[in-house]
């Protein structure tokens, strides 16, 4: 089947950069989609052709489904890639964006609502046979004393969480039996209010686990793979800060397991596109927390351990073409790191919007810089605080360690502030340094 011809980047900053220089390596012509906020953007500046979509906030902007899809009507487009975040796991939007005439290049509406609602995708885990953390398997209804004996089977701590939930937001922990119901209705009014939906559940609480998560590309015939693991425990307030692949001190037999088990759940689900499962992992056992319909922020530190690029993959999948390699062709070898850089206070964590001065992006061996950074540029006050991710690789953990250290201490930003000092800080701390560090280290060592 022919590669799709044009392709409208629905998104920005620099993930629509990388989408573009995919699109350019295809041979795939491309449509910058932007804020007026967003005039100046590299990609804008790059791409074949640019059409403004409305006012900065990203209500009237990225998130306008309208203007989006009006916009790949005027420039004769023929896929849309929604990239992360903004609408990427909106099914209405994937829904809207064929129901018009266009390619989605993800998942199925069907796809992203099934894994989008957080009881329906346990389920669907459950029976694929992927390990799930013990719960309630449902949502909760109105009858206390079966919450109250769910959560005795479980054993406590459990956690309450809103199905719809996500970015840390709608769940509870609760220690104690006294304590659930109220969790319980407190958690389903914020949901309501937050999400739209009060559909909660409860599942153990894990005290102490790693954030592990699994790669996968699958292209709806039929055919996955897994491209390997990636370790995110390194976050604040459920924001991941670092991520490495693979994950330090795993088995060999245990990860392998889980990865299949991934590859077997796509097939089960009829699952195409990229996607990531996501795990926390504790004492040895995995346990799925949910699923991501889309690229992921974190997607560099797996393409350079495989060598497999999974925008170009996407692209391939979206054009109906079958996956363009299998699983005995992918191979981990050495070891990589990603931190992101942030426009934010690397002690407060407060925004810092405003004129980049300049910017020089480090090099050498085994470094990669995706930003839309250039001296000149205005960082915009609008939109998240991403503006760089600085990714290192080597033969071994080590190497790769030592060579963050270096990108980290060559990388300049003046004229805004960015979290590299806490950056710099971190890839010299000494639990890090050893690997396997768990979800609540960074904040324990804040001291937030």
């Amino acid at each position: 089947m022919p590669m799709l011809d044009k392709v409208l980047i629905a998104n920005r900053g620099e993930i629509a950069l990388r989408i573009l220089r995919a699109c350019k390596e295809l041979g795939i012509k491309t449509v910058a989609v932007h804020s007026q906020a967003d005039r100046d953007l590299k990609h804008v500046r790059l791409a074949d052709e640019s059409v403004c979509i409305g006012p900065a906030p990203s209500t009237e902007s990225y998130l306008n489904i309208p203007a989006l899809i009006s916009a790949a009507e005027i420039t004769a487009a023929v896929g849309i890639h929604p990239g992360y975040g903004f609408l990427a796991e909106n099914a209405d939007f994937a829904e809207q964006v064929e129901s018009s005439g266009f390619v989605f290049i993800g998942p199925t509406a069907d796809t992203i609502r099934l894994m989008g609602d957080k009881v329906s995708a346990i389920s669907a885990m459950i029976k694929a046979g992927v390990p799930t953390v013990p719960g309630s398997d449902g949502s909760l209804d109105d009858d206390n004393e079966r919450t109250l004996s769910i959560a005795r089977k479980i054993g406590y701590p459990v956690i309450v969480k809103a199905a719809a939930g996500g970015g840390g937001r709608g769940m509870r922990v609760v220690q104690s039996e006294p304590a659930l119901i109220n969790a319980v209705r407190v958690t389903q009014a914020e949901a309501a209010a937050a999400f739209g939906s009060d559909k909660v559940y409860i599942e153990k609480f894990l005290g102490n686990p790693r954030h592990v998560e699994i790669q996968v590309l699958a292209d709806g015939k039929g055919n996955a793979i897994h491209l390997g693991d990636r370790d995110c425990s390194l976050q604040r307030r459920h924001q991941k800060v670092i991520e490495e692949a693979p994950a330090p001190g795993i088995p060999d037999d245990i990860r392998a397991e889980v990865a299949k088990s991934c590859v077997d759940a796509c097939i089960e689900i009829g699952y195409r596109g990229a996607g990531t499962f996501e795990f926390l992992y504790e004492n040895g056992g995995f346990y799925f927390i949910e699923m991501n319909t889309r690229i992921q922020v974190e997607h560099p530190v797996t393409e350079m351990v495989t060598g497999v690029d999974i925008v170009k993959e996407q692209l391939r999948i979206a054009s109906g073409m079958p996956l363009s390699i299998k699983q005995e062709d992918v191979t981990i070898r050495g070891h990589s790191f990603e931190c992101r850089i942030n426009a934010e206070d690397a002690r407060t964590f407060m925004p810092s919007p405003g004129l980049v001065k300049y910017f020089h992006a480090p090099g050498g061996n085994g470094v990669r810089v995706d930003s839309h950074l250039y001296g000149g540029y205005t960082v915009p006050p609008h939109y998240d605080s991403l503006i760089a991710k600085l990714i290192t690789y080597g033969d071994d953990r080590h190497t790769a360690l030592v060579r963050m250290r270096q990108a980290l201490d060559e990388l300049v930003i003046d004229g805004i502030r960015t979290n590299a000092d806490l950056h710099r800080d971190l890839v010299r701390d000494a639990a890090f340094m050893e690997g396997g560090v768990s979800i609540h280290y960074l904040e324990k060592k804040l001291d937030i």
